[in-house]
C-alpha cells in the first residue's frame, strides 16, 4: 500500500479566551490518501474549518494547537519552523477559502496576483504570466487575459473562484484543501466549482481534503466522510457506508434534514436543540442533551466503535458496556 498523504492523530486546537477554553478540535483523526477526496462535515461551530487551518499551520493567538500530529508525506509538520513551513504552505498543500472576494486583494490586478508568487520563487514574469493565462484557461475561462486586467470587484464570485483554484493548482499541490469553497456561489457556479475540483484531481493526481456542512457535496464529491460535532469527529468511513448506512445518531439526523431526489412529500426532520457553547460542554457525549437515543451511559465519553468495515462511531449504542 502506498504511504497516506496526510494523518491527522488526536489533534486538539483550543483558544484561551477571557471566558474559558473553547476547545475547537479536541482529538480528531483522519487521513487521506493519494488521489483521494475526504470530505470533514458537520454543523457551523463544529470544528471543520478549525482542523483544515490547523492542518495548514495558520492558527493565531489566542489558538494554540495543544497536542497531536499533522504527518505530511511522512514529515509531522508541527516539527517544522516557520521558514520550513512556508516551503510547504502554498505549494505542497494549497487552500481555497469559502470567500474569494476576501481573498483577493480588490486593490490590485488580478493577474498581478496571480503572478507574484511564481517571481517570488523565482520563475520569470514573462513566464508567469503565461503560465497564469495557462491555467486560466485550463479551468475554463475563456477570456483569461481579460479576467487577468481586471479586479476581483469586476467579476463574479464564481469567476474569482476560479481564479482562487488557479493559482493553488499553479503549485502542482500534493494536497488541496478546499474550506467551504462553494458557499457564496450560485448553484450553477457552486456545481461548476465541484466539477473542476473532481477534474483536476483526476488530472493531476492530488488529494482534497473538502470541508462543507452541505451533504449534497458530500454525496457527489467524498470517497471518505469524517463527521465532526463539537469539535470531535463522531463517525468517519467510506461515503457509501456513512451516507447509505450513517451510525451514530447526529450523522442519522444530519442526513434526513437533507431533502432527497424524488421525495419531495417526505416531511425532513430537524435536529431538536442547538449546537452547545464549545466552553461549556456537557459531561459525556456533547450530542447528549440532542440525542433522541441517549441513555445513562451518555453521561461518560463514548469510546470509538468499530461499526463496519473502515467505519467507526464514538457512541454508546455500539459498545459492549450498552448490553451489560
Amino acid at each position: 500500500m502506498t504511504r497516506p498523504v496526510l494523518v491527522v492523530s488526536d489533534l486538539a486546537t483550543w483558544f484561551h479566551t477571557r471566558d474559558g477554553v473553547v476547545k475547537a478540535v479536541d482529538g480528531v483523526d483522519l487521513e487521506i490518501g493519494r488521489e483521494e477526496i475526504v470530505t470533514v462535515v458537520g454543523e457551523s461551530g463544529s470544528g471543520k474549518s478549525v482542523t483544515a487551518l490547523s492542518v495548514m499551520r495558520l492558527i493565531q493567538e489566542p489558538g494554540r494547537i495543544e497536542r497531536g500530529s499533522i504527518v505530511f508525506d511522512g514529515t509531522d509538520l508541527l516539527t517544522l519552523g516557520e521558514a520550513e513551513m512556508r516551503s510547504v504552505r502554498g505549494t505542497r498543500i494549497a487552500m481555497i477559502f469559502q470567500n474569494p472576494y476576501a481573498s483577493l486583494h480588490p486593490s490590485f490586478r488580478i493577474g498581478d496576483q496571480m503572478t507574484e508568487p511564481l517571481v517570488l520563487r523565482g520563475t520569470e514574469r514573462a513566464e508567469a504570466v503565461r503560465r497564469s493565462a495557462e491555467m486560466l484557461e485550463r479551468i475554463g475561462i475563456e477570456d483569461p487575459s481579460r479576467v487577468m486586467r481586471g479586479f476581483a470587484y469586476e467579476v463574479s464570485a464564481g469567476i474569482c473562484q476560479r481564479v482562487m483554484l488557479a493559482m493553488a493548482l499553479m503549485s502542482d499541490p500534493e494536497l488541496l484543501i478546499a474550506d467551504e469553497p462553494t458557499t457564496n456561489l450560485d448553484a450553477i457556479a457552486q456545481v461548476q466549482i465541484l466539477d473542476l475540483i473532481r477534474e483536476m484531481r483526476g488530472e493531476t493526481r492530488m488529494s482534497v481534503l473538502l470541508i462543507t456542512h452541505d451533504f449534497g457535496v458530500v454525496s457527489k464529491m467524498a470517497d471518505r466522510v469524517v463527521v465532526m460535532y463539537a469539535g470531535r469527529q463522531v463517525e468517519s468511513g467510506g461515503a457509501g457506508a456513512v451516507l447509505g448506512e450513517p451510525r451514530h445518531p447526529y450523522t442519522v439526523g444530519l442526513i434526513e434534514s437533507v431533502p432527497r431526489p424524488g421525495h419531495a412529500a417526505e416531511r425532513l426532520r430537524q435536529i431538536a436543540g442547538e449546537v452547545p457553547d464549545v466552553i461549556r460542554l456537557p459531561a459525556g457525549c456533547s450530542f447528549r442533551p440532542r440525542c433522541p437515543q441517549a441513555m445513562e451511559s451518555c453521561g461518560e465519553a463514548p469510546p470509538v466503535v468499530p461499526v463496519g468495515a473502515g467505519h467507526v462511531a464514538r457512541c454508546w449504542l455500539y459498545a459492549p458496556r450498552r448490553a451489560a
